[in-house]
């Protein structure tokens, strides 16, 4: 079994031997981590409950995070899960690693689809499940939106899609979502959307796949399943707390499998979870962050403001040779998006030319690399 190196260990590689610029304290904008203090009474309560360490936790969750997550998920989008339609985890980066395993385990031949680019555990999934893969490729002619291909499509037997969308920051609308769900009815392939940027939107809510779900009549969620993380959401990524929601008999036999992954979540942490899943008055003042982020690239950039993520997608004329020139004059580091994908069945990787710069500093600080960066555009 082969994984390719992650994208920051091929950042590493590409900067091996350039010294920064003395003159400018470094900054990176490579990781997707918010760099905020996490909330007081998300700490306090995680320090309230230490004394519970003591104890084993259950692998399916406790009742009281699994209802706070079900109760997030009806206040924000509006759809009322039943106890068996969503499952917790310790994060999204395990299910998105070990549920394709599950779920392909049993097919002669899996095929599996996914955004291009994208967030690499998918790719680690599909060659832990021996997957041939169909890159869906995210483009500036296609606005970074999937196009659909009903005829490899057909093939598929599970597909995975990523709105808000890391890189690209694109978002598909209701309507948008409710063709991919009509087309994973149609043809019988199991569908999940990666959503853990849900919550990090500029001006107009985001929707879910759960949402498009209903919206289409499917109200069942057959074939249908979201993932959601509160990593992003709560600026708190080491609590690693996330969900599986949607179709229920899909998630019967997951469960069950999830037993014997040994992913259960500390009792602590669960605690702490549970109250930040319940509250949105500390997820709308980092939004008000991250606008302010995105105001001040507008204004010296000159880019659009993205309706979703914490991301730009910035394309310059040689994204490598940027990335090492950046960091050697300005001490600046960003992500070359070609690391972010991959070549597809026609030799083309989407990401090439362009850079992936995360917002996740204070307004301060982001507005100081911002300037560095113009300065090197220039």
């Amino acid at each position: 079994m082969r994984f390719e190196p992650y994208p920051f260990e091929k950042l590493t590689r590409l900067l091996e031997g350039i010294t920064p610029n003395p003159e400018y304290s470094p900054i990176t904008l490579t990781i997707g981590e918010p760099q905020f203090e996490t909330p007081a009474f998300i700490q306090k309560s995680l320090a309230k409950h230490s004394e519970e360490l003591r104890r084993y936790p259950k692998t399916a969750g406790e009742a009281y995070l699994n209802n706070s997550m079900r109760g997030f998920v009806e206040s924000r989008f509006g759809v009322k899960l039943k106890v068996n339609e969503l499952v917790s985890s310790f994060g999204t980066r395990e299910v998105l690693f070990n549920f394709p395993q599950y779920y392909l385990f049993d097919k002669k031949e899996p095929v599996m689809a996914y955004t291009n680019p994208f967030y690499q555990i998918y790719e680690g999934a599909a060659i832990a499940s021996r997957a041939r893969v169909i890159h869906l490729n995210l483009t500036e002619a296609n606005n970074f939106k999937p196009i659909i291909n009903e005829s490899e499509l057909a093939g598929c037997d599970l597909v995975i899609l990523n709105f808000p969308n890391n890189p690209t920051a694109s978002v598909l609308s209701l309507e948008e979502l409710g063709e991919w769900v009509k087309l994973a009815l149609k043809h019988d392939f199991c569908l999940i959307n990666d959503e853990c940027y849900s919550e990090i939107y500029t001006d107009q809510k985001v929707p879910s796949l759960l949402e498009a779900s209903v919206y289409v009549g499917n109200t069942s969620f057959k074939n249908v399943l979201a993932i959601n993380s509160i990593s992003k959401r709560s600026s708190a990524p080491g609590l690693r707390s996330g969900f599986i929601a949607g179709d229920a008999e899909i998630l019967q036999g997951y469960v069950q499998y999830r037993t014997y992954v040994g992913c259960a979540s500390p009792l602590p942490l669960q605690a702490a979870a549970a109250m930040a899943w319940a509250d949105e008055y500390h997820v709308a003042k980092a939004r008000t962050v991250y606008a302010e982020n995105f105001k001040a690239a507008q204004e010296i950039l000159g880019v659009e403001t993205s309706d979703a993520t914490f991301y730009l997608w910035l394309k310059v004329p040689n994204a490598l040779e940027f990335t090492q020139r950046l960091f050697r004059d300005y001490n600046v580091k960003v992500l070359p998006g070609e690391f972010l994908a991959r070549e597809d069945a026609l030799g083309e990787n989407p990401g090439i030319g362009y850079i992936r710069i995360a917002l996740v500093e204070e307004t301060a600080r982001t507005i100081e690399a911002l300037n560095r960066l113009k300065d090197a555009l220039t």
